[in-house]
């Protein structure tokens, strides 16, 4: 017998950093399923920077979050009763199960995980979107080579822990810039970095010419803003900047400024591309074999940050992206037993 579906729904469009008026609370009896249908309990959410973009009211890449819809979220659950002939109760699924408890599904909207292959945690993480983000980011759109110097912005989050990892499995000299001693402490001693620029303590630009004396061969920027405009100074020739994300930006009340250094783009002969990760979906399978291989080498570790917690915590563990009070993939964790 399941228990009520409790269900977190967009109730406005934030302004600014999301309050919590800017969410519903929601009770409703759980779903059963029909013929063809499976019902999963949720037991793990992915809570990512982009979701800010996808409950401002405008089409960005993907259509946003309606109001009085269940708010948009990855996540890892169990099936507990099912009407379909290949999904068992007991089976642990992966899909767009939005914040909420329970949600039914059909066939071809989950994915099996394997959880032998690695926790269930990791397939958010770098066996997740995350991962493949990173991967598909440095290797196609950052055409990343062997024995060049590859900076990483927000290299403590979800998406930039794995992209300096992959760097420096692929050969090269990464350079992580993140907010705090703790978190550069952890990007050199515990991934494996070469350097971490702390970019609280100020003077960004002087560190980076400190560490990279010849110029950024690729820069991974996933913050956008100040910390982009400091890197662009100290571009290599023929330089590639990859711009998978924008955090510093996301709760912005005004328009942000363009980059003010952009024309060093010409005089390095250098280019900045943005990506969107589901344009690659015909080949996660490619990436995700090359990162489950480096996970069982252990050349690879998938840090998660869990926060335990209920689906009305939602909203305030959202929050802690902004915060920067994560270290890798932000999860909220769920009860596995109700």
């Amino acid at each position: 017998m399941t228990s009520a579906n409790a269900q977190i729904r967009l109730a406005a469009h934030p302004v600014g950093l999301p309050q919590p008026s800017d969410w519903d609370y929601t009770e409703q009896p759980a779903p059963q399923p029909g013929p063809g249908e499976f019902l999963v309990r949720v037991e793990y959410l992915s809570l990512d920077p982009a979701m800010r973009s996808w409950i401002s009211g405008r089409h960005t890449y993907i259509e946003p979050v309606a109001l009085g819809d269940v708010m948009r979220a990855g996540g890892i659950g169990r099936i507990v009763a099912s009407q379909h002939p290949d999904h068992q109760v007991g089976e642990i699924v992966s899909g767009r199960f939005g914040a909420q408890r329970y949600t039914l599904c059909r066939d071809g909207e989950v994915t099996k995980v394997d959880t032998a292959l690695a926790p269930a945690p990791t397939h958010l993480a770098a066996l997740g979107i995350a991962g493949l983000t990173a991967y598909f980011g440095l290797f196609d759109v950052g055409r990343l080579e062997p024995g060049q110097t590859v900076v990483v912005s927000g290299a403590a989050g979800a998406v930039g822990s794995i992209a300096g990892q992959i760097a420096r499995i692929t050969g090269c000299r990464v350079i992580g810039i993140a907010g705090g001693p703790a978190k550069c402490a952890t990007l050199v001693d515990e991934l494996g970095f070469d350097a971490a620029i702390d970019y609280k303590a100020g003077d960004v630009r002087a560190r980076l010419r400190e560490h990279a004396p010849d110029g950024v061969d690729l820069f991974f920027d996933n913050v956008g803003g100040a910390i982009l405009d400091d890197v662009l100074t100290c571009l290599a020739t023929g330089a590639r900047v990859v711009i998978s994300g924008a955090i510093a930006q996301y709760n912005a009340t005004q328009q942000a400024p363009g980059p003010s250094n952009y024309l060093q783009l010409l005089t390095k002969r250098a280019s900045m591309t943005g990506f969107v990760i589901f344009d690659y979906a015909d080949r996660y399978p490619e990436a995700m074999t090359r990162l489950a291989e480096w996970i069982s080498t252990g050349e690879l570790v998938s840090f998660e940050h869990l926060v335990q917690g209920d689906i009305k915590d939602f909203p305030e563990t959202l929050l802690t992206l902004f915060r920067g009070g994560n270290t890798g993939k932000l999860i909220l964790a769920l009860p596995q037993d109700q």
